[in-house]
């Protein structure tokens, strides 16, 4: 039996950005809960999904009629499968002239900002909506009270829904991901090849980029391999991280760091099947820290803040995982994925803080402890306080 729907954070951003824009956009991973929450956060709107071929038709053969028919306070899901339609979208928009006349949803972020910047521009609001986070899950009493299981399990809501094990879950997803998404996006050639370069990326979570080696492991051309991520990041399955660029005179790192959007995705492409297996696994550290970064995205994203998140990163040994807030004030934050507070955390964020002049309370570490402190360095948090 189904459990019931998990109420979303952002359900209540959406619904007042549809109180000012004419149009909301929401766009995330496929299966992350954006038809759920647009329906549940408007019960009274019609809702279309073009997915269902014969829809798809009818706009893409008749745009006009489509929206004659779907005019007014209107869902649609996956609008980047009919592209053409944002052009007549525009002037039903423009000739109603009034705020919540339609949401739209989509799994391909880049079709979908190339159909705004196009014909929607100025004319809607947007939001990403990952899978579930810990608050959320939290709320509902459903967060997994093991780090090592809320690694392995992830966040997509379809898994508590309807209780799921990851190992049935995400192999699908990813084979439904790359026969779908990735072909309307790009020409990969081998789907074989794809998948092994998506699980040289898991790999590399928390990692420099290096697009020579990547090419190299993975068997294609440095070409290849941007084209490929830039699939992934159109899908928001892949995140990446820039480097924190505030001139301290020091020579720091200029390539991006790499992150999946979800640790359960993550651990499927790295093979990790069981608790034990996350709690063994050399991977473990990396994944912590991408749990780490995916909640700070998840927690701004849901109040409509488009995150600023960096790394600090110089060519000696000094390194702060993630700066995060505004570049003028911000934080600094390391994952550490031990539940035993050490000190000696606190050893690179001192270097950082005595260039950015941090106060401790702008000092956080996250770890897989249970205790809340404050030190004389800084903040240490629990995960589940995060």
């Amino acid at each position: 039996m189904a459990q019931p729907v998990i109420q979303r954070l952002m359900r209540q951003k959406l619904k007042e950005l549809a109180r000012k824009f004419p149009v909301v956009t929401v766009t995330g991973p496929r299966q992350s809960g954006k038809s759920t929450l647009a329906k549940m956060a408007f019960p009274d709107y019609r809702y279309v999904s073009l997915e269902d071929p014969d829809l798809r038709e009818f706009a893409q053969s008749d745009p006009r009629g489509f929206l004659a028919t779907y005019h007014h306070r209107v869902i649609i899901d996956e609008a980047q499968r009919v592209p053409l339609l944002f052009n007549y979208l525009q002037g039903q928009i423009d000739a109603a002239d009034e705020p919540g006349q339609y949401v739209l949803t989509g799994s391909q972020n880049f079709l979908l900002m190339k159909g705004i910047t196009q014909s929607l521009a100025g004319r809607t609001a947007l939001l990403t909506l990952f899978p579930l986070s810990q608050r959320e899950l939290d709320a509902e009493a459903m967060l997994p009270d093991d780090l090592n299981r809320w690694i392995l399990q992830g966040g997509y809501p379809r898994l508590y829904r309807h209780d799921i094990s990851p190992s049935d879950y995400y192999p699908p997803y990813v084979q439904t991901y790359l026969e779908r998404d990735v072909r309307d996006l790009t020409d990969v050639g081998s789907l074989d090849s794809f998948r092994r370069f998506m699980r040289l990326c898991a790999g590399r979570i928390g990692n420099l980029l290096d697009y020579n080696e990547l090419a190299l492991e993975a068997g294609i051309d440095v070409r290849t391999v941007k084209r490929w991520l830039s699939v992934l990041q159109a899908s928001s399955l892949v995140i990446l991280v820039q480097p924190f660029v505030r001139n301290f005179n020091k020579r720091l790192v200029k390539r991006p760091k790499l992150y999946l959007s979800d640790t359960g995705l993550a651990c499927s492409l790295l093979g990790l099947r069981t608790v034990d297996d996350v709690a063994l696994s050399p991977f473990r550290g990396a994944l912590f820290e991408n749990l780490v970064l995916m909640e700070y995205l998840k927690r701004q994203w849901a109040g409509g803040v488009s995150p600023n998140v960096w790394f600090w990163h110089e060519t000696a040994t000094n390194e702060v995982d993630f700066i995060v807030g505004d570049e003028s004030r911000p934080q600094a934050v390391e994952a550490k994925s031990g539940a035993t507070y050490q000190a000696k955390w606190f050893k690179s964020m001192k270097v950082f803080s005595s260039l950015a002049d941090l106060a401790p309370e702008d000092r956080i570490i996250v770890y897989g402890g249970s205790e809340e402190l404050h030190t004389s360095q800084g903040v240490v948090l629990p995960w589940k306080e995060w």
